[in-house]
């Protein structure tokens, strides 16, 4: 079992960039693939970039793509999102999640889904001002 603790979040203008941190417990955090998803007000929770547990691989929302970047560092247990050109649409609670069913053969798409993560973080706040 993990547990996750995300930090990094909070109040930047748009254009603006912050870096989220999700800390893992445990030994085994490099079998993990991992996962930020996020959730506004009134919304569904969506996809927004995942890593596989070696780091060789990563997957992001379309609407992302250029403006996030998801990495890791398995010797710190650590995974990071970083945001770059924040808009105000990005304002949403962000969640970390692992998962060790996920594996490097798993099908791109296994890796875009809430039900395929076991372990969740507390979400950390990004609010992005006009």
């Amino acid at each position: 079992q993990v547990q996750l603790v995300e930090s990094g979040g909070g109040s930047v203008q748009a254009g603006g960039s912050l870096r989220l941190s999700c800390a893992a417990s445990g030994r085994t955090f490099s079998t993990y693939a991992m996962t930020w998803f996020r959730q506004a007000p009134g919304k569904e929770r969506e996809f927004v970039a995942a890593i596989t547990s070696s780091g060789g691989r990563t997957y992001y929302a379309d609407s992302m793509k250029g403006r996030f970047t998801i990495s890791r560092d398995n010797a710190k247990n650590t995974v990071y999102l970083q945001m770059n050109s924040l808009k105000p649409d990005d304002t949403a609670v962000y969640y970390c999640a692992a998962s060790n069913r996920l594996t490097d053969y798993s099908r791109s798409y296994a890796y875009t889904g809430a039900q395929s993560y076991d372990y969740w973080g507390q979400g950390t706040q990004v609010t992005v001002s006009s």
